[in-house]
C-alpha cells in the first residue's frame, strides 16, 4: 500500500526571471544535514504511526505513518525535507547567477514561511537559517536590480532629454534640410529603442520631441514652398529670356547682337534656378540659339577675313608700285599717286592688324611726293625772284654810291655804303640759296 502522507503541502516552486546580479551566496552550512542519512535524528514515529518532527522547542506531528516500519516512514519524511532543502539550493543558485530577484525573494520567503507546518523530518532551524540567508541575498539583490534600474532610467530620461534638445535645436537652426531631415530619422529610431522610463516622463519628453519635428518639418515645407515660387518665378524669367534668343538667331547686326547675347547670358546667370528639367530644357534652347548666331557669325567673319587678307595682299603690291613713283617730276608725281589713292580705295577693308602698317607705308608715298611738290613750288615763286632782284639792286646801288663818295673823297660816307653793301648783299646771298634749294 502507498504511503499516505499527512499535514499541509509544500508551497509551488516559483519559476526563475531575470534580475539584477546578487551577491553569490555561500552553500547550504554543513551542520544542515540531508535527513536521509539519519532521519532519527530529526524525527520519530509514535506506536500509533504518527511521524513527529523533533526540534529544539519541542516535538512537532508532521503526518501519520501506516504503510510498514517506522524508519521507512521516517526516510519518506526525510526525503520530503530534502527536497525543500534542494528547492532551497535553487533559490541561492538563482539569486547568486542573476535570477529574477523579486521572484526569488518571494518563493525563498514563502519556503521559509511554510517550514512551521511542513510535514517533512530534518533540519528544519539550519534550513531556516540558510532560506534567512537566501532572503537576505535576494532583499539585497531587489534593492541592486532597484538602484540598476533607477540608473538605467536616469540614462534613458537624460538621453531622451538630449535627443529633444538636439531636436529642439534642429527645429530653430537647421538650413541643411535634407541632413537635419535624415537627422530627425534617425533619433526617431534611436528614440524607439530607449525604454525604462515612467510613462509620465516619457511623454512629456516625446511631446518635446514632437513638437520639434513638427517645427521643422513646417520650417521646412515653408522653405521649399519659397522655393517653388522662386523656381516658378525663375522658369517664366528664363523663358522670357530664351524668347528673345531665339529672336536673334537670325540677326546680321553682329555687335549689337553679339553683346546683347552677353547681356542675356549675365541675366541667365542672375535668374537663378528653376526645377530641374525645366531648367536643364531652357538652357538647351538658349544654348542653342547662341551657338547657332554666333556659328553664323564666325562663318561670316572667315569670309570677311579671308577678303581682308586678300585686300591686304592687293595693297601690299599697289604699295611697291607706289613706292617707284618718280619725284622728280612732281606733276606726274602728283598724278600717279592720285591714281594709286584711287585704286587704294577701291581695293576695300584690310585685317585690323594690317590697316597701321599698310596706312604708314602709304602716308610715306604720299608725304614724299608732297615734298617734291613743294620743292617746285618754292623754285617759281615769283615774290623770291623779286626779292633776289631787288637785294640785286640795292647792293649795287650801295656799292655805287661808295665809288661816288671814294672819288669825291668823303671817306666816312663811302665807308657808310660800303657798309649799307655788305648788308644786302648778305642778304642777297641768303635769298638766293633759298631759291636755288627749293
Amino acid at each position: 500500500m502507498p504511503p499516505r502522507p499527512g499535514g499541509p503541502g509544500r508551497p509551488p516552486r516559483p519559476a526563475a526571471a531575470p534580475a539584477a546580479a546578487a551577491e553569490p551566496l555561500a552553500p547550504l552550512p554543513s551542520p544542515v544535514p540531508a535527513a536521509e542519512s539519519d532521519p532519527s535524528r530529526w524525527g520519530r514515529v509514535d506506536e500509533d504511526g504518527t511521524v513527529h518532527l523533533v526540534t529544539p522547542d519541542g516535538d512537532r506531528a508532521v503526518g501519520s505513518w501506516q504503510a510498514g516500519e517506522p524508519a521507512e516512514g521516517l526516510a519518506h519524511f526525510a526525503r520530503r525535507f530534502d527536497d525543500l532543502r534542494a528547492e532551497a539550493e535553487l533559490l541561492a543558485a538563482r539569486v547568486a547567477g542573476g535570477g529574477d530577484p523579486k521572484q526569488t525573494l518571494s518563493s525563498a520567503k514563502a519556503l521559509r514561511d511554510g517550514l512551521d507546518e511542513a510535514a517533512v523530518v530534518g533540519d528544519v532551524a539550519g534550513l531556516r537559517a540558510r532560506l534567512d540567508e537566501i532572503v537576505a541575498g535576494a532583499e539585497a539583490a531587489v534593492e541592486a536590480a532597484r538602484s540598476a534600474r533607477d540608473a538605467q532610467r536616469a540614462a534613458a530620461v537624460a538621453r531622451k532629454e538630449a535627443l529633444a534638445a538636439e531636436a529642439e535645436e534642429l527645429a530653430g537652426e537647421a538650413t541643411q534640410w535634407k541632413q537635419a531631415g535624415d537627422r530627425f530619422k534617425a533619433i526617431l529610431e534611436e528614440w524607439r529603442t530607449i525604454r525604462g522610463i515612467d510613462r509620465k516622463v516619457d511623454e512629456q519628453l516625446w511631446k518635446r520631441f514632437s513638437r520639434a519635428r513638427e517645427a521643422f518639418n513646417r520650417r521646412r515645407g515653408s522653405h521649399f514652398a519659397d522655393l517653388d515660387r522662386q523656381r516658378a518665378g525663375a522658369k517664366a524669367y528664363k523663358q522670357e529670356l530664351v524668347d528673345e534668343a531665339e529672336k536673334l538667331v537670325s540677326s546680321d547686326d553682329w555687335g549689337p547682337t553679339a553683346a546683347r547675347f552677353r547681356d542675356l547670358m549675365a541675366e541667365w546667370k542672375a535668374a537663378g534656378r528653376a526645377q530641374k528639367d525645366a531648367d536643364d530644357a531652357l538652357w538647351q534652347r538658349f544654348r542653342t540659339a547662341q551657338d547657332t548666331f554666333f556659328h553664323r557669325r564666325s562663318e561670316v567673319f572667315a569670309e570677311r577675313d579671308a577678303e581682308f587678307a586678300a585686300n591686304a595682299e592687293a595693297k601690299k603690291a599697289l604699295l611697291v608700285e607706289a613706292e617707284r613713283i618718280d619725284v622728280s617730276d612732281p606733276t606726274a608725281a602728283r598724278a600717279a599717286l592720285r591714281m594709286v589713292q584711287e585704286r587704294w580705295e577701291e581695293i576695300g577693308k584690310v585685317p585690323r592688324d594690317d590697316i597701321r602698317p599698310l596706312e604708314s607705308r602709304l602716308r610715306a608715298v604720299e608725304e614724299r611726293v608732297r615734298e617734291a611738290a613743294d620743292r617746285q613750288w618754292r623754285r617759281t615763286d615769283p615774290e623770291a625772284e623779286a626779292r633776289v632782284a631787288q637785294f640785286r639792286e640795292r647792293v649795287a646801288q650801295f656799292e655805287a654810291q661808295a665809288e661816288k663818295a671814294r672819288t669825291a673823297g668823303d671817306r666816312r660816307r663811302a665807308e657808310q655804303a660800303e657798309a649799307q653793301a655788305a648788308t644786302w648783299r648778305e642778304w642777297l646771298a641768303t635769298a638766293e640759296q633759298a631759291v636755288q634749294h627749293r
